[in-house]
C-alpha cells in the first residue's frame, strides 16, 4: 500500500491526504453517536475501510472493497441486536464513500467482477440505515431512496466515466497509430542519413589508405570520432522510433518474424487449410548472411501472397513458393509465389483475376484498391527492391519480388 501511494504523482498524494484529513474527523464524529465505545470504534474502522477501498491501488482494490463491504455489513448486523443504537445518523460519510466505491468499481473493473463487487457494496449501503434506533416510515423512505436513486446514480456515473475512458483510450490509440505510420515512413530516412555518413566516412578513410597517404593519429582519431558519433545518432534514432512503434501491451517476439527458416512453417500451415503448397528455398540464399530487413520483407511477401491466394484463388490446386538468387544479378533475391486459381467475374460483370482488390502492379510497383500489396510495395521499395503482381499467361496468379541482398548499396 505504501509503495503504491509513493508511486502516485505528488498532486495525487496531496489530494488523497487532504480528502482523508477532511473525512476522517467526520467519521470519528459520527462514531461518537454510538452508545457504546466498542461500537463507536467499530464505526470509525468501517468508515476508514470504506475510505481505504476508495483510494486503494488497482491490484488491491477488489480485496479492499470486499473487506470494507463485509465489515460494514457485519457491524450493521451486530448493531441491530443491541438494545441501544445511534438516534440520528447511521454513518452518512461511510454511505457516501460506499457510493463512490460503487462508481469506481463500475468504472475500473471487468463486467463480472464489477457486478459482484457493486452488489456487495450496494448491500452494505442499503443495510446501513438499520443501525439507527427509530424504525419508522422515515427509515424505510431512506432505504428506498438509496435503492431507487443513490445506488443507480452511482452505477450510471461509473458507466459514464467508463465510457469516457474507453473513448479517450481509443482516441489516444488512434493518435498513436497515426504517429506509428508517420514514424514508419520516416524511420528509413532518419537511419539512412546517419548510416550513409558512416559509409561515406569509412570509404574516405579506405580511399586515403589505398592512395598511400599516411594519416596522422589526430586525423585518424577525428575520423573515427565522426564515425562513432554518426553510429550513436543512428542507434538513438532507431531506439526512439522503436519505442514509439512498439505496442507496449503486446509481448515481445522471441524470434524475428522474418526469419527465412520460418518460411517452411508458414507454407506448411497454409497447406493444412488451403490448397497444396510447396516451397523451394535455394541453399545459396540460406547459406549466406541475409540482412534482417531483407529477411523480414521476404517473409512478408510470402505471407501476403499466401493470404491472397487463400482468399481469391478460386479452385486452385497448387501454390508454389520460390526463393532463389537472381540468375543474372547474384546480389539480388527473387521471391515468386504462383498458383493456378481460376479467374472470376467481379460485381460489375468484368473479369478480373483472383487478386481482387490487390490488382496487378504497374511500373514495378504493386498498386490497386487494396492495402495488402500496396503496403507491401512500399515496404519492398523502402529497401530498394521491386514487386509486381498479376495474371499468369497460362492462368492463375503470380507475385514476383526482386530484393537486394545488400541493402547498403541501394540507398
Amino acid at each position: 500500500m505504501i509503495a503504491a501511494f509513493r508511486s502516485r504523482s505528488r498532486a495525487q498524494q496531496i489530494l488523497i491526504c487532504l480528502i482523508g484529513a477532511g473525512l476522517l474527523p467526520l467519521i470519528v464524529l459520527e462514531g461518537r453517536n454510538a452508545p457504546y465505545v466498542a461500537v463507536a470504534a467499530a464505526t470509525v474502522v468501517t468508515g476508514a475501510l470504506a475510505l481505504l477501498a476508495l483510494f486503494a491501488p488497482e491490484r488491491w482494490f477488489w480485496q479492499c472493497v470486499l473487506v470494507a463491504a463485509a465489515a460494514s455489513c457485519a457491524l450493521t448486523v451486530v448493531q441491530t441486536q443491541l438494545p441501544q443504537r445511534p438516534e440520528n445518523t447511521p454513518g452518512m460519510v461511510e454511505l457516501c464513500v460506499l457510493l463512490l466505491v460503487i462508481t469506481r468499481t463500475v468504472r475500473r473493473c471487468r463486467p463480472l467482477k464489477a457486478i459482484a463487487l457493486s452488489a456487495a457494496v450496494s448491500c452494505a449501503a442499503v443495510l446501513l440505515f438499520l443501525r439507527i434506533e427509530a424504525w419508522d416510515d422515515t427509515l424505510y423512505l431512506l432505504i428506498s431512496f438509496v435503492i431507487v436513486c443513490a445506488v443507480p446514480c452511482a452505477v450510471v456515473l461509473g458507466l459514464a466515466l467508463r465510457l469516457r475512458d474507453t473513448m479517450r483510450t481509443r482516441e489516444i490509440e488512434d493518435v498513436r497509430q497515426s504517429q506509428r505510420l508517420e514514424y514508419a515512413r520516416e524511420l528509413h530516412d532518419f537511419v539512412a542519413h546517419h548510416v550513409t555518413a558512416i559509409v561515406a566516412q569509412t570509404k574516405a578513410a579506405r580511399f586515403t589508405a589505398d592512395a598511400g597517404h599516411a594519416q596522422s593519429p589526430e586525423d585518424l582519431d577525428r575520423m573515427l570520432a565522426q564515425i562513432e558519433q554518426a553510429g550513436a545518432q543512428a542507434l538513438g534514432s532507431m531506439r526512439a522510433m522503436v519505442s514509439v512503434l512498439r505496442d507496449p501491451g503486446a509481448p515481445a517476439a522471441t524470434r524475428p518474424a522474418g526469419d527465412l527458416g520460418g518460411l517452411h512453417t508458414l507454407v506448411e500451415k497454409f497447406a493444412v487449410a488451403g490448397p497444396p503448397a510447396t516451397l523451394a528455398l535455394d541453399p545459396r540464399v540460406t547459406d549466406r548472411p541475409v540482412p534482417p530487413e531483407v529477411a523480414t520483407t521476404v517473409y512478408s511477401v510470402v505471407q501476403e501472397s499466401l493470404t491472397n491466394a487463400r482468399k481469391h484463388a478460386a479452385g486452385a490446386t497448387r501454390v508454389e513458393v520460390r526463393v532463389e538468387p537472381h540468375p543474372d544479378v547474384p546480389d539480388r533475391i527473387e521471391v515468386t509465389v504462383t498458383d493456378d486459381g481460376r479467374r472470376r467475374p467481379d460485381e460489375e460483370g468484368r473479369s478480373v483475376a483472383h487478386g481482387g482488390e490487390d490488382d496487378a502492379a504497374s511500373g514495378g510497383r504493386a498498386t490497386g484498391g487494396g492495402y495488402g500489396l500496396v503496403g507491401l510495395g512500399e515496404r519492398v521499395e523502402g529497401i530498394g527492391g521491386r514487386i509486381s503482381a498479376g495474371e499468369r499467361p497460362g492462368g492463375g496468379w503470380r507475385v514476383h519480388a526482386l530484393l537486394p541482398l545488400d541493402t547498403l548499396t541501394t540507398h
